[in-house]
């Protein structure tokens, strides 16, 4: 057996992942008096050397396509912002049969930050009351008026632009000015003012306004690339620096974490970890835990941490780790618009994302379904990216000189509607440990059931017929998409109007917290109820997955947990 390397004197607390949730953490446990320690999976980022933002697809070997045209319609192209990946070689994950999931990774400093949509939504007060409001699923054990405090913290801190809309279950925020709309965006505010849809400015994390020593968005467009100015938010950019600067963090980077060792007390004493630099396995002892590894790697994370205490994974005598998994239900169409075909060239980047966005408009209604979705759209004269042409290449009859005109003609005409829906949970999407298959560290890794329910094939099938209203309305034709290659990760479900598990990046509520023991791990804290010293910080703890994306719930909820951290410190209660 080789020796497990230990260092002497334990930090006040570790913190497990350095994305959104670990870098909130960081930053607040640290400023707060703390000395903290920080694992990360993967490298530590150098913006200078590891973004992309202002190389031309020219400027890369294979355009971004990577070797053999691997990258083609994946999201971790080479033209995006680092360690992003769909499959890691050596860390592999399986599904269940007939279940069809897709894990997305990033193995890196601030992680799925350096590259997520910025798109920052406060979640309603309706969204945390969603079972006393329908019957379905479980009220949250905290309210919007507890979490509200910390969401103005976190768009104070790190930015987002907005309007004052006062839209129920909507929440407006601390906002700075939102950048104008678009052609495109313009376009499609008229037709949904005809159809009675909502239309209003984006919340994003993005700054139109200097903030903190941060510069002002300055619109290329580029923001799924990196940022080098930070105008858009990360944590490796925006919470870990300062956490550095107090002089009390240290981050520990390529470390994958193998267990979490219960000590004697019944508390966590250290985490085990691989250091993948060399292969050898060492611990950190801290008086308190932190695990912010994004929801499924937390959940695989406890349900490896096994001992006599708790043979099913730390922390886990209610059996829901795993459990509860949820993603935001998804559904596209695009639409054609003859009308941008002779446009004249203009600059049209903006943000790197939609100027305007429809929320959930049909709050407080009867409908087919229940909860709701809202809806993000996008298109104009962007850069081309990977197989920006394939659809146009697959329609047109022709080669040559007549396709290339073609791509010309219809460049900036076509505008992407995609919904993202709220899923309630359902006893048939969790995650547990494979019994057989292992990462290349020896770790158990997790293995996927999946099936969508009733309700969310109802929205998706509505979010359809949403978007064609609106494409009809505002002059365009509906485009069919082609089905990709054969052997392509997107042919399965390409013919289907929802979307594959997973692949909307928003899982969470594998390690939910509640009232009761007996069905959740953490309390209202996000303090695990089994073990006092260890708490959560990632979207594992949420206990719906409203129409919202996660994101600054997790920051908001992260404030919240480290606040209450501190005073417990303080009172030695660590």
């Amino acid at each position: 057996m080789s020796q497990v390397t230990r260092q002497e004197k334990p930090y006040d607390v570790c913190i497990i992942g350095s994305g959104a949730g670990g870098g909130t953490a960081a930053k607040v446990l640290t400023e707060g008096g703390l000395s903290v320690v920080m694992l990360e999976a993967g490298p530590v980022l150098n913006p200078e050397e590891d973004f992309q933002e202002h190389v031309w697809p020219y400027e890369l070997p294979h355009r971004g396509a990577d070797v053999g045209g691997r990258a083609r319609h994946e999201l971790n192209t080479e033209f995006m912002a680092p360690n992003g990946f769909w499959e890691i070689d050596g860390e592999p994950y399986t599904t269940a049969p007939g279940s069809s999931f897709r894990w997305f990774r990033s193995r890196i400093e601030g992680g799925r930050t350096n590259h997520w949509g910025r798109i920052a939504l406060r979640f309603g007060p309706a969204d945390f009351r969603a079972h006393s409001t329908d019957g379905m699923g479980d009220d949250w054990p905290i309210t919007y008026q507890e979490i509200a405090p910390y969401y103005d913290k976190v768009e104070s801190y790190v930015g987002v632009f907005g309007s004052k809309e006062n839209i129920p279950n909507a929440p407006d925020g601390i906002f700075q000015p939102p950048p104008r709309p678009r052609c495109t965006e313009t376009l499609v505010k008229k037709a949904c003012d005809q159809l009675k849809i909502a239309c209003i400015p984006s919340r994003m994390a993005i700054l139109t306004e200097p903030l903190n020593g941060r510069q002002a968005c300055h619109y290329c467009a580029q923001c799924g690339r990196g940022c080098l100015t930070a105008s858009n938010f990360s944590s490796s950019q925006v919470m870990i620096p300062p956490a550095k600067a107090t002089g009390r963090f240290t981050l520990i980077a390529n470390a994958m974490a193998r267990e979490l060792v219960l000590g004697k007390n019944g508390k966590v004493e250290a985490v085990s970890y691989i250091d993948k630099t060399t292969g050898s396995e060492k611990r950190v002892r801290a008086r308190a835990f932190v695990v912010a590894a994004s929801a499924c790697e937390t959940a695989r994370l406890l349900l490896n941490s096994r001992s006599a205490s708790f043979s099913n994974g730390l922390a886990n005598s209610s059996g829901v780790v795993g459990r509860y998994l949820t993603d935001s239900v998804g559904s596209h169409l695009s639409g054609y618009f003859p009308q941008f075909e002779k446009m004249p060239p203009h600059n049209h980047d903006g943000v790197g994302g939609m100027h305007l966005y429809m929320p959930w408009w049909k709050f407080g209604q009867k409908n087919d379904f229940l909860r709701g979705y809202h809806i993000e759209f996008g298109g104009g004269r962007n850069m081309p990216s990977v197989g920006e042409f394939d659809g146009v290449c697959a329609r047109h009859e022709g080669y040559g000189v007549s396709l290339k005109q073609q791509c010309r003609t219809s460049y900036g005409a076509t505008i992407g509607f995609s919904g993202r829906g709220e899923m309630i949970p359902n006893e048939k999407c969790f995650c547990e440990i494979d019994p057989t298959v292992v990462d290349q560290w020896g770790i158990p890794v997790l293995r996927f059931h999946w099936q969508w329910g009733e309700n969310e094939l109802k929205m998706a099938a509505h979010m359809q017929e949403t978007f064609r209203s609106i494409i009809e309305t505002a002059g365009g034709t509906v485009l069919t998409n082609p089905a990709p290659p054969s052997g392509s990760n997107t042919a399965r479900v390409s013919q289907v109007s929802i979307s594959e598990g997973g692949t909307i990046i928003h899982e969470l509520g594998t390690v939910r917290m509640g009232n009761d023991p007996k069905t959740s791990v953490l309390n209202k804290n996000c303090q695990a109820h089994d073990v006092k010293n260890l708490f959560v910080a990632d979207a594992a703890p949420f206990v719906t997955n409203p129409d919202k994306n996660p994101t600054l719930t997790i920051m908001a909820l992260s404030w919240r947990t480290s606040d209450y951290l501190l005073d417990q410190a303080k009172k030695g209660n660590l």
